[in-house]
């Protein structure tokens, strides 16, 4: 059986999987990006990993390329560059020092470009030419396909979504320092960034006036809401009410057929989701109202990422071995 090892680098957790040419992941772990401040030091974890997952199996398998996602990945230059979730900045250059590791096809592509084409390739979005995924974790990425080609950019970085100031420079910073930009609000760590706004803003009870911010998760977020706590759930009406303007705002410039969201925050489930919907339609112009859909991936949750970052060798090719 050919598979190719997927690799999605995130800014909390670099996860590794096997995956078939039927978007299937085998076999998957994951690792802690942030333990590793010396980046050969990452990349020879990387090897060890994948190692690992192909002596994992009892019938032979066959490696045939890595494909890798991450945040600020150039796929011309096959380097990541400053990053705001990373610990390495610069220029880093990841294809060339991985493949001194692993001598396999090899490519590279921001996070959300390649959540994208596994869309395409395995997911919801199959035969669509016309979508836009993003991505909701640590930060926000997007990966825009139109008319039936991903959209890469003059040197590999469109799609940088996450870094449109949505509050005309009035507003919080993300990881690049762009004042108001989208991230900064609708990400997990946004949620937990509006969740201190909202105590701010309100005087209502609520059980996250005796939480520390480094103990806010998005799970607890959720399970307040749940059980009626106001600050929650006025925080999760806040994210998709500004959510919902960026995609109505996307919309009006490449009209996708449909947003594919994927991450973290989708965990939330309807405390994100309904909102997000309503809002949406009220923002949209009137010649979009009811052509675009608001979906979720068609790849398994957990494995979507590493299932995306494969696709970039699994694009047009067919395997030898089954």
């Amino acid at each position: 059986m050919d598979v190719v090892a997927g690799i999605d680098i995130g800014g909390t957790k670099t996860k590794i999987g096997l995956v078939d040419h039927h978007g299937v992941c085998h076999k998957q772990l994951f690792f802690r990006t942030r333990k590793y401040d010396d980046f050969d030091a990452f990349l020879d974890k990387i090897k060890e990993s994948i190692d690992q997952l192909m002596s994992d199996f009892d019938f032979p398998v066959n490696l045939i390329g890595c494909g890798i996602g991450a945040p600020n990945a150039s796929s011309r230059n096959g380097t990541i560059e400053n990053a705001a979730n990373l610990k390495w900045k610069g220029s880093v250059p990841v294809l060339e020092k991985l493949k001194k590791r692993i001598d396999l096809p090899m490519r590279i592509m921001n996070d959300a470009s390649a959540a994208a084409l596994g869309e395409m390739l395995f997911g919801n979005a199959k035969g669509m030419s016309d979508f836009i995924v993003i991505t909701l974790g640590t930060g926000l990425g997007a990966g825009i396909v139109a008319n039936g080609k991903l959209i890469e950019g003059y040197d590999g970085f469109a799609g940088e979504l996450g870094h449109v100031d949505m509050t005309l420079g009035d507003g919080r910073l993300t990881g690049l320092g762009v004042r108001g930009g989208l991230e900064a609000y609708v990400s997990a760590t946004g949620l937990k960034r509006t969740i201190l706004h909202m105590l701010s803003k309100y005087m209502i009870d609520s059980r996250f006036r005796d939480v520390a911010f480094n103990d806010l998760h998005g799970e607890d977020i959720t399970k307040a809401a749940e059980e009626g706590d106001p600050i929650a759930q006025k925080a999760f009406d806040y994210t998709a009410n500004i959510l919902a303007l960026a995609m109505a705002n996307f919309t009006a410039f490449s009209q996708p057929r449909a947003f594919f969201l994927m991450g973290g925050l989708l965990n939330s489930g309807k405390w994100i989701l309904d909102p997000l919907q309503e809002y949406f339609e009220e923002k949209l112009l009137e010649v979009y109202k009811d052509k675009v859909e608001i979906r979720t991936s068609g790849m398994e949750g957990k494995t979507a990422a590493i299932c995306g970052a494969a696709a970039l060798i699994w694009e047009g090719r067919q395997p030898t071995t089954e």
